[in-house]
């Protein structure tokens, strides 16, 4: 089972799309709907929308103040479903765009989470972002599992299409998009993952 983590497990997608749609209004990039089109993408590419090398600072000072003032909770019920997961011996991995440093103030604030998982796989693990299927392949690898007798759980645009593009299974959950945004780019679809049960996950569709 490979996880994204923000709007997966982790609520948090309007905190972020709050910070970006406000990084848009002082450094803009001309990019429509910044903050919903970057979704997905590991921050050096989204860094990248700032052309000026003082602008990237800027934003980059500001996210890491940003992140360490964030409350970081999980959606109700989410982290059972990985316990009942892991109770049942499934291989689990945590596929995300998110940097180290973000990762630590999450376990500073979860010292639990990551012990739930086998491997961690962040952004800058990785040389290519979603939708690129290149994370989900590397986590793949990392558990010993192949990638398609792997389960991807994504939320964004961007994720769906790299889970579809890994050869992956995937379980769309709307979240962050509408349902009607999210079916046509997954095989199984939820308003959360705590509506899911371990056997309906297994059962091939």
């Amino acid at each position: 089972m490979l996880f994204d983590l923000d709007g997966v497990l982790l609520d948090s997608e309007g905190q972020y799309s709050i910070f970006w749609e406000q990084m848009e209004k002082e450094y803009p990039t001309g990019v429509p709907d910044f903050a919903n089109y970057i979704k997905g993408f590991h921050l050096t590419r989204i860094l990248g929308y700032f052309p000026d090398e003082d602008v990237r600072q800027q934003v980059l000072d500001k996210l890491t103040v940003f992140e360490r003032n964030m409350k970081f909770e999980f959606f109700p019920g989410a982290l059972d479903f990985v316990r009942q997961l892991r109770q049942a011996g499934i291989p689990l991995a945590i596929v995300t765009s998110s940097d180290r440093k973000k990762m630590e103030e999450l376990y500073r604030q979860h010292p639990e989470f990551p012990t739930l998982f086998d491997k961690i796989i962040t952004g800058d693990m990785v040389s290519k972002a979603k939708p690129d299927p290149e994370c989900f392949l590397v986590a793949a690898k990392q558990i010993g599992v192949p990638i398609e007798d792997c389960i991807v759980f994504e939320d964004s645009r961007n994720g769906l299409i790299a889970g579809r593009e890994s050869g992956a299974r995937v379980i769309g959950i709307a979240t962050t998009l509408k349902r009607e945004v999210v079916a046509p780019l997954c095989d199984l679809l939820a308003d959360a993952v705590s509506e899911l049960t371990v056997e309906q996950v297994l059962k091939k569709q």
